[in-house]
């Protein structure tokens, strides 16, 4: 019996908005590229357009060989879930494209297989040329062998990737460490710094806040940054009938009134409305925590320790104080789902999980402490220090590919989530990649930030593109 490996995928612009798909069908046995199937769809969801994709790719399969056994490999947690038998499928979009997907093989013949984005990236490269060809107003079609568009897309990446980074789940302070010790005696890689958050890490454009009152956002300039954090301020001074250091003390950094209902963010202009305003709280602690071991999405997924859950109690009192919380969303993995679920029950609200919001995978360094990386995989450790697009040993997730990862989560959440506030329980790398992508910070600008365990963030996105960010970096204000 031949076997096939179909990968798949699909992406919208927008979620809905211009929407697209990707499938290619690869021969099991010789690696090679057999069909190549995209389509533009016009307004969908990601999750269609991915379902979409899917059923593209089981009939190409299907008209090649209807006996064969074929693996489905996608990076969509949710419908490999869900195709597999373990999750229900509630939306009523993608009940019919799920059931058509069924009907394609006997379901014998059939696997779901999860894998990560940057191992699924020829049916995304197919997926984003049908959305670009449709916005052109034409039809996809493969202009070149797929071997000339690998390599026409690995030297795009190599030229134009961003470069993310920064230190790993519960490791953060002995990776910070290393940078700052190879940076300062010459022994290792420098750090690559930008303007002036290289010299200046505490100047207004750098990550590192003077207390959990001061709000950030970057602009076109370094003026315009600061007339729009002025901005913000007053705003939100307006709102709350406090001065910018008191009423940003608060646990989601929002006020609010019995005459008016809860502000949004730190309010916005008229003309802007109200922004998307994401506060950002990591898991409480696990016993792998204060060990400063690297705990990522690829470990032993731990629960919560006591101290943990007597955190994210202490949490969830405080923002069910301010009220200020619209919907939550969460991590898939354990530590997060706890710490979301705590919040949950005292506010009274559902907890959504997105897998985009997982922590990084960290291969074979998951449970080690910094120090044991060092000695077992010295030059593995060495490479990832050096470059945000190294993966850690065994495969691991690379700095640069978490980057993407947040990105994507980042618009299909702002676009979801557009005039709310909206927890977002998460972990130390997510966090710190939502913040310093809403500053345009350079990747090393990361290793300059520290996290504590049920910490909170927050950021608020308008409608200009903008967007403020507030640092609160302590956990003392929720005892």
């Amino acid at each position: 019996m031949r076997e096939f490996i179909v990968e798949a995928d699909g992406g919208s612009r927008g979620n809905p908005g211009p929407a697209g798909y990707g499938s290619v069908v690869i021969d099991a046995a010789t690696g090679e590229t057999l069909v190549e199937r995209a389509d533009y769809i016009g307004i969908a969801t990601n999750n269609v357009a991915e379902y979409r994709g899917l059923v593209a790719g089981l009939r190409a399969a299907h008209e090649l060989d209807p006996t064969a056994s074929v693996r489905v490999r996608m990076d969509s947690k949710l419908v490999v879930e869900q195709m597999s038998g373990r999750w229900k499928i509630k939306h009523p979009d993608m009940k019919p494209l799920a059931a058509e997907a069924a009907r394609i093989f006997p379901p014998a013949q059939v696997t779901y297989e999860w894998i990560p984005r940057e191992q699924n990236k020829h049916a995304d490269r197919l997926a984003n040329e049908a959305m670009d060809a449709g916005k052109r107003g034409e039809q996809w079609s493969a202009s070149a062998s797929t071997a000339e568009l690998d390599a026409r897309a690995a030297r795009s990446a190599r030229s134009a990737a961003p470069e993310p980074s920064g230190p790993p789940g519960d490791a953060t302070a002995g990776a910070a460490k290393a940078r700052a010790a190879l940076a300062a005696s010459g022994s290792g890689a420098p750090l690559k710094g930008r303007g002036e958050l290289r010299d200046q890490p505490h100047t207004a454009r750098s990550l590192t806040t003077s207390g959990p009152g001061s709000s950030l956002s970057p602009g076109a300039t370094a003026a315009k940054a600061e007339a729009d954090v002025r901005a913000a301020r007053n705003v939100a001074a307006g709102a709350t009938g406090a001065t910018p250091a008191t009423g940003a003390t608060g646990a989601t950094g929002v006020g609010s009134s019995p005459a008016t209902g809860p502000t949004v963010g730190w309010g916005a202009p008229p003309d802007l409305g109200a922004p998307a305003t994401f506060v950002l709280l990591r898991h409480g602690e696990t016993l792998l925590t204060p060990q400063k071991r690297f705990s990522g999405s690829g470990g032993s997924d731990p629960s919560l320790s006591d101290v943990g859950r007597e955190q994210a109690e202490r949490v969830a009192e405080a923002l069910a104080a301010r009220g200020t919380i619209q919907a939550i969303v969460a991590s898939p993995l354990t530590r997060t789902r706890e710490t979301a679920g705590a919040v949950a029950a005292r506010l009274g609200l559902d907890v959504v999980i997105e897998d985009g919001l997982r922590e990084t995978d960290f291969g074979a360094w998951e449970g080690l402490t910094f120090a044991e990386v060092r000695e077992r995989y010295p030059d593995d450790l060495n490479a990832w220090l050096a470059s945000p697009k190294a993966e850690p040993t065994g495969g691991g997730e690379s700095f640069a590919a978490t980057a993407r990862r947040i990105a994507a989560t980042r618009d299909k959440l702002v676009a979801a989530y557009a005039g709310r506030t909206v927890l977002l329980v998460s972990h130390v790398t997510p966090i710190k990649t939502f913040v310093r992508l809403a500053l345009g910070a350079p990747p090393e600008s990361l290793f300059r930030m520290e996290l504590s365990a049920a910490s909170l963030s927050a950021v608020a996105y308008y409608a200009d593109g903008n967007a403020s960010v507030r640092l609160f970096n302590d956990t003392s204000h929720l005892r």
